[in-house]
């Protein structure tokens, strides 16, 4: 689990064909051919590495790899103009292309699946990789004819595996149908359920962090910590993606995955090892120990924001409603902000507020753990009345790294204080390749690690928590105003406030 790149020495991935439904899709373009990419660069995966695009699209083998080669140019070139240092490098290119091929053919066609068996045995590998990079309306009738078509069959020698991407199932009953076909035809050690949150290094770096450093764990309490902030801010806004967020929003696009993914890495009991079973273990308990609030409790511990048109710099910025494919009297929520409590021995009594939300002022992802004040300050008669308590800052994105803030005194004859950081940049300390976040799943999937992929109950677990929320607001659809380009609606932070606490600052 974890790579740092070449600096590793981690093997080389076994042979095998990896099959890319939805092969036209942005995901593959943007994210998933870079990271192949950057796994060949790396020597992470070899010259037994093939590659094979699967969509309705009527295209040549040469003419799929020259459109993914002439996207990540591009995108190489922009990077580059930006002061990056990573041009797409020709001859390495040119022979990952080489194993690039492409099969025209309808997901709900058995025909297709006719295909993709005799690529794979012309490839000289049984072992095989689907990845579902596909509407999630396909998942389920892919998977169905992948278990028919007997392509879910494992040998001794070979592997088949399946990638699925989010959203996995839009609420608790579509979930847990989702689960239920999959396991129909093929064992839960063939499912990947990816998050490419858990991809990033500072993520992977919570579960090190806490089970590594004896100071950190000690404290890890209710005994200590006061209450943890987990954040997920974006300043984009909808872009093409209008029909798919109508359906959708923030709380099912962003809340049972990445925000419930992070809460169970700080959250968790310490594994008995290291392994998949054991971790994912963890994990679905502590999100499965979520209370369920009753519809009443989720209104009153919830809030729902939509962003309205603003100008920001000196740019005019439509609201979700202007936006390409959006009802202009929609209430789907672009914001949400929430406060979860966890019902076991650890954390009894210490809130989680978890926020996401697009158009605002900064990106940034972080988790922000405030631990409990000193008891008692003696500093009487003086100017400081109050201690501020210390926050634990892991911030994901876009400035991977720790800090601490950690109250000192300002030199001069009064007594005087000042909060300080201490802590480190990822960017400081290791040489950072350029990645996309996809590396690490991508290659602990081709490798059979499945420590950073959801487990099935982890699913149904998150679902099960946010359920309440849904219900609730499918009676109670109002959504609060914010402007684009600000930190969200007023509610959120009356959330907090009413408990005697903020939000920490964006940024």
């Amino acid at each position: 689990m974890g790579l740092s790149r070449s600096k590793q020495k981690a093997p080389v991935a076994p042979a095998t064909t990896l099959f890319l439904f939805g092969a036209h899709g942005d995901l593959v373009k943007r994210l998933l051919m870079p990271a192949l990419y950057n796994l060949f660069r790396d020597g992470l995966v070899g010259e037994n590495l093939h590659i094979v695009g699967v969509d309705h699209n009527t295209v040549s083998d040469a003419d799929f790899a020259k459109k993914l080669e002439d996207f990540i140019r591009q995108e190489a070139a922009n990077k580059v103009a930006q002061g990056g240092e990573e041009p797409l490098d020709p001859a390495l290119w040119g022979s990952l292309a080489k194993r690039i091929t492409y099969i025209t053919g309808d997901f709900l066609d058995d025909g297709t699946y006719a295909d993709i068996d005799a690529k794979i045995k012309n490839t000289g590998t049984q072992n095989a990789v689907f990845y579902l990079a596909t509407a999630p309306r396909f998942f389920s009738e892919v998977t169905k004819r992948l278990g028919s078509s007997g392509l879910m069959v494992e040998g001794e020698d070979y592997f088949r595996r399946v990638v699925i991407e989010k959203p996995f199932g839009h609420d608790l009953p579509s979930a847990v149908a989702l689960n239920s076909c999959l396991l129909k035809v093929m064992s839960e050690k063939q499912i990947y359920r990816i998050d490419h949150y858990l991809g990033k290094e500072t993520v992977q770096n919570i579960l090190v962090s806490r089970f590594s450093n004896g100071l950190f764990e000690s404290f890890w309490n209710n005994h200590y910590i006061d209450h943890v902030q987990i954040t997920a801010a974006e300043t984009v806004g909808v872009e093409t993606r209008g029909s798919f967020y109508e359906t959708t929003g923030a709380l099912r696009d962003m809340v049972p995955n990445h925000l419930f993914q992070l809460l169970a890495m700080v959250a968790m009991e310490p594994p008995a090892a290291f392994g998949a079973d054991a971790v994912r273990g963890e994990k679905a308990k502590v999100v499965g120990a979520i209370r369920p609030w009753s519809e009443m409790e989720a209104l009153a511990n919830s809030v729902r924001g939509q962003y309205s048109e603003s100008t920001i710099g000196d740019k005019s910025v439509p609201g979700y409603r202007q936006e390409d494919r959006v009802d202009p009297e929609s209430n789907t929520e672009t914001y949400v902000a929430l406060k979860v409590m966890i019902d076991n021995w650890r954390w009894v009594g210490v809130p989680f507020y978890l926020r996401t939300g697009k158009r605002m002022s900064v990106r940034d992802t972080e988790i922000a753990i405030c631990f409990k004040p000193a008891p008692y300050a003696q500093f009487r008669d003086t100017d400081v009345d109050r201690v501020e308590p210390n926050f634990l800052k892991i911030q994901i994105q876009p400035d991977e790294g720790m800090w601490f803030d950690l109250q000192a005194k300002k030199p001069g004859p009064t007594l005087d204080m000042q909060t300080i950081e201490l802590g480190f940049a990822y960017k400081d300390f290791f040489e950072m390749q350029p990645s996309t976040g996809y590396e690490t799943l991508i290659y602990d999937c081709l490798t059979g690690d499945q420590t950073l992929f959801q487990r099935a109950d982890n699913i149904e677990n998150g679902w099960r928590a946010v359920q309440p929320f849904i219900d609730a607001w499918a009676k109670d659809p109002h959504v609060e105003m914010y402007n684009a380009g600000e930190d969200g609606p007023s509610g959120a932070d009356e959330l907090l406030a009413r408990d005697g606490r903020s939000w920490q600052r964006l940024g």
